[in-house]
């Protein structure tokens, strides 16, 4: 078994034309994991190891991202994923599980909807479903996330991330507070992609297995919106942890990682692992 064998770093490009950089690691069913706005694939990196005894990770830097083209124009939800759907076909891959978490979480809501037989399960973490049936931020938040000092506005940030207790713990560094590599429009296009997302309507098309995850101290995504996902899609179940905040696939990682694992390993006819609950 040879490194080059266990990760592959490649691009394909999108039907426009923008490159598409896209990351394999590990061998198995493959499982597309979906950063969060404005971040490219280390998003998943304190994390993806922990799918790689049963799945293939493959991440991918969205548009306006990493090793990705930056395009100017419009960006959206759908658009990337599109882009998704581009990097599957690239690899010729049928059907995949698929994990997203934030803007991640709202990607995959359209590729669940819009490409069902694409996607065998589908986990959405620390996200909503947009427009107006969700629950905002509040306008402490906004004013906090948009401080003129950069210091403050990142401290700002990681206090929205994880815990108190979590950050005495973890001195970093932290992989999940953008890509500092972004020129400006793309950063715009990423904020207006993530706001402008309403999937409200295409949510009970979704028809594979849903599992909805969030932390209930998120303030950044509300945890209000988990139960709204649940409910809208067919199936769904949730599951909330209790002293995390938006970044709950870190702070919460032996638990997280086993819940989904569970959830991606059950057999058709128990598609929930017992401890996931509604």
């Amino acid at each position: 078994m040879t490194d080059h064998a266990q990760r592959l770093n490649a691009s394909t490009h999108a039907p426009d034309g923008t490159v598409l950089a896209y990351q394999r690691h590990g061998f198995g069913r493959p499982l597309v994991l979906l950063p969060g706005q404005a971040n490219n694939h280390h998003w998943w990196d304190g994390v993806r190891a922990d799918f790689h005894a049963t799945h293939a990770t493959l991440t991918m830097d969205y548009r306006g991202t990493g090793a990705s083209g930056k395009p100017t124009g419009n960006y959206s939800t759908q658009l990337f994923a599109d882009d998704v759907i581009a990097v599957l076909d690239a690899l010729e891959i049928e059907q995949a599980d698929v994990y997203g978490t934030s803007m991640g979480g709202r990607v995959a809501q359209w590729l669940a909807a819009r490409h069902p037989h694409r996607v065998r399960r589908l986990v959405l973490g620390c996200t909503s479903p947009g427009g107006p049936h969700a629950q905002e931020r509040d306008g402490s938040v906004r004013r906090a996330l948009a401080q003129a000092d950069p210091a403050a506005s990142r401290q700002a940030l990681l206090d929205l991330m994880y815990s108190p207790a979590w950050l005495a713990e973890h001195p970093g560094p932290y992989t999940t507070l953008g890509d500092p590599g972004m020129p400006p429009h793309a950063r715009r296009g990423h904020l207006v992609a993530s706001n402008e997302h309403d999937a409200w309507d295409a949510l009970p098309r979704i028809t594979a297995p849903t599992l909805v995850l969030h932390g209930e101290q998120d303030r950044l995504t509300p945890a209000a919106n988990a139960p709204l996902l649940a409910d809208r899609i067919p199936r769904a179940r949730m599951h909330l942890f209790p002293t995390a905040r938006h970044a709950y696939f870190q702070e919460c990682r032996a638990e997280a990682g086993s819940l989904v694992s569970s959830f991606l390993a059950a057999p058709p006819d128990r598609p929930f692992p017992p401890d996931a609950h509604g």
